[in-house]
């Protein structure tokens, strides 16, 4: 895309945003009242950030760019930390957003032939249904199965042959895990490629899951803000994410300046085409990076690296930051342990502490005392190289840290529970 086009899709969005009175009035902060006061990337720059406090402060349909009889549909947040975050759609943007997913599996190899498991929750949430109309404007046969569950998630899986499985990488591990106790083996069952997403994950939980599954695992991303799940896809190539072409995405470091392509930082995002909740330059809090370029897939354009944490997922401890993917990259790096684990954080007196309880496997776990107290000092030595912090590891027994059927808690921080009491 050159920057010509690029400058007359950032118009057509600035155009349906100023429909919406709190971007009319944000744009006027920065002198843009009309579309054409955007003569270049400097100007758009120039525009203020939109995060999710915005869309709270707006509850519920203050961002909304067209009249709600207009509107076919709403999504929402759990709203778990405050008022929810609303969302909204018009016919076409529902059909766009059918389009995009669909565009994005066809580059992961799914094609008409495939049963397509969604095990994604359905309902307010974006992810069920995101996943389901990109499938059947592909043409691929779905079963909306949602999430949870799990005994009959693996007879249908069985029983009707599928061939992709939809849904959080923690909740694919769960599934793996549970084959056996339903008397299945990965061999009972024709899944071939796993789309995952909504959560961080790593390489190593990749590659656990590829095996324990027998599949291709490839990662999906997006945020109802911006459309839903779709924004952006994997490729069965393995040269990252492909974000599609309705989106431009920006990243920036931590004082709000776009970093060069390549570089790591925070993932914002504005939107094309979309009409009823454009976004304009949403922060995701993500962490990623993004490159400019062509695939041998087909793609043309940006391409972005699995994101590696969120911005509000970080720890402070002892004065370092850490991100629970750096904990979950130095423990499956380490074998003989099963890929659930828990960090606690608290302090002590005026000391934050650390402790990572890691589920040992079967076979481990009936290893003597000493076999034991050697794995636990490996992962201790392992954090610390990556963090350069010291942590407490507490081996468990297997199947004791609680299963997710969605998003994996992974993360007890004793501190903030003390502030609020």
């Amino acid at each position: 895309m050159t920057q010509d086009e690029l400058l007359l899709h950032l118009r057509k969005t600035i155009e349906q945003v100023l429909k919406a009175p709190y971007y009319k009035k944000k744009l006027a902060e920065v002198g843009i009242y009309y579309p054409g006061d955007v003569k270049s990337l400097e100007d758009f720059r120039k525009i203020p950030l939109t995060d999710k406090e915005a869309l709270r402060q707006n509850y519920p349909f203050g961002l909304f760019a067209e009249p709600l009889e207009k509107m076919v549909r709403i999504h929402a947040s759990s709203g778990t930390t405050g008022k929810p975050t609303v969302v909204g759609y018009t016919r076409e943007d529902i059909q766009l957003w059918a389009k995009i997913v669909a565009n994005g599996l066809r580059r992961a190899g799914i094609t008409s032939n495939d049963v397509v498991q969604v095990a994604y929750g359905y309902g307010l949430f974006t992810g069920g249904m995101g996943l389901h109309y990109g499938c059947e404007e592909l043409g691929a046969l779905v079963i909306p199965i949602s999430g949870g569950n799990t005994q009959r998630q693996l007879m249908l899986m069985r029983d009707f042959g599928s061939t992709v499985l939809c849904c959080t990488p923690s909740y694919a591990l769960y599934l793996a895990d549970s084959l056996g106790e339903e008397g299945m083996t990965k061999e009972d069952l024709k899944l071939r490629v796993g789309i995952f997403g909504a959560e961080p994950w790593t390489e190593q939980m990749r590659a656990e899951i590829e095996t324990r599954l027998g599949i291709r695992a490839l990662d999906i991303y997006g945020l109802s803000e911006t459309m839903g799940p779709g924004v952006s896809l994997e490729c069965l190539k393995g040269e990252g994410l492909h974000i599609d072409e309705n989106f431009y995405p920006e990243i920036l470091d931590k004082d709000g300046n776009v970093l060069p392509e390549g570089e790591t930082g925070e993932l914002v995002l504005t939107s094309f085409n979309k009409m009823g909740f454009p976004g304009l330059r949403y922060r995701t809090k993500d962490i990623t990076s993004i490159t400019y370029g062509s695939c041998t897939c087909g793609h043309t354009g940006w391409t972005m690296k699995r994101v590696s944490a969120r911005v509000d997922d970080m720890l402070i401890i002892r004065g370092v930051n850490v991100f629970p993917s750096q904990i979950e990259e130095a423990i499956l790096s380490v074998g003989g342990i099963e890929p659930h684990y828990l960090i606690v954080v608290d302090r002590e007196g005026n000391l934050d502490t650390l402790e990572v309880q890691i589920e040992v496997n079967a076979a481990s776990f009936n290893d003597e005392i000493r076999e034991l107290e050697e794995l636990q000092q490996r992962l201790q030595t392992k954090i610390h190289e990556i963090l350069n912090i010291a942590a407490r590891v507490r081996l468990v027994e297997p199947k004791s840290i609680p299963r997710s059927e969605g998003k994996a808690k992974r993360v007890i921080d004793k501190r903030k529970e003390k502030q609020l009491s």
